[in-house]
């Protein structure tokens, strides 16, 4: 049994409809497919939710007399008029679940990356930077000066360099906060342009190829190297901020060749 057909199956399965076998078939899918299992645990609790919760209503006795009147004729088999309420209860119960399903399907669908979570807030901090006047907490174009003040600061030791002589001269450095832990962040100016770089230790992955985007007018590069990750962000344009990225790629790995 597959993803799609459990969820057809859902509704079904949690009202006790299913045939025997099909029910084995769909709990051996639940038992494999946490996605499934974790949709079904979603449909149960509303369930729940709705027999505690909802609002009951006594339908009057005329209302009750032309559903009766509208029903088909029952079948050869004796079945007894009470239980036809149930079944219309039933059915709006897994209707409700089933919409339910899909609204959370669909929620889940809808929700920001991890990548865009990072790049709204690398925008924020880059943003929030230039408005409060606050680029750097040590101001100082010296790498030799940045890169000693960050010691004690964070629980890792960023490199910092100087890139003046190729038109992008270091400002300073500051503590900042991305991705739900402090990282560096590194001012440089190119030209009329400020340009902020941010840094912190890699644990989900050993190097990845950078990644370009734009936002709110700002242009962005991503990638990690050597165990760390590293984003660019500037209003300059690309072109000059993958030249900067190629320098500072160039630096790291010359410097690790060195200490290996």
């Amino acid at each position: 049994m597959d993803c799609h057909e459990s969820q057809n199956l859902m509704s079904a399965y949690l009202d006790g409809e299913l045939e025997p076998s099909t029910a084995t078939q769909f709990h051996q899918h639940l038992e494999s497919c946490p996605d499934c299992a974790t949709a079904y645990r979603q449909l149960r609790q509303l369930q729940t939710a709705v027999k505690a919760h909802a609002t009951r209503h006594a339908a009057p006795g005329d209302l009750q007399q032309r559903i009766r009147a509208a029903l088909p004729r029952p079948a050869p088999r004796a079945r007894k008029f009470a239980d036809w309420p149930w079944a219309w209860i039933n059915f709006g119960v897994a209707t409700a679940c089933s919409l339910a399903f899909v609204v959370t399907f669909a929620l889940y669908l809808g929700a920001p990356s991890l990548q865009d979570r990072i790049e709204d807030e690398v925008v924020a901090s880059h943003a929030r930077s230039l408005m409060v006047a606050h680029l750097s907490d040590v101001i100082s174009t010296d790498q030799h000066t940045v890169k000693p003040w960050f010691s004690g600061k964070l629980d890792f030791s960023p490199t910092v360099y100087d890139f003046a002589a190729q038109g992008y001269a270091l400002v300073g450095g500051r503590l900042d906060y991305l991705d739900q832990r402090p990282v560096a962040a590194m001012a440089y100016r190119h030209r009329l342009h400020l340009l902020n770089l941010f840094v912190w230790p890699e644990t989900a992955h050993n190097g990845t190829p950078p990644i370009s985007a734009s936002r709110q007018g700002y242009q962005l590069i991503h990638w990690s190297q050597s165990g760390m990750c590293y984003w660019l962000i500037s209003d300059m344009n690309m072109q000059d901020l993958t030249e900067f990225k190629r320098l500072l790629s160039e630096q790291i790995a010359t410097d690790m060749k060195q200490q290996s």
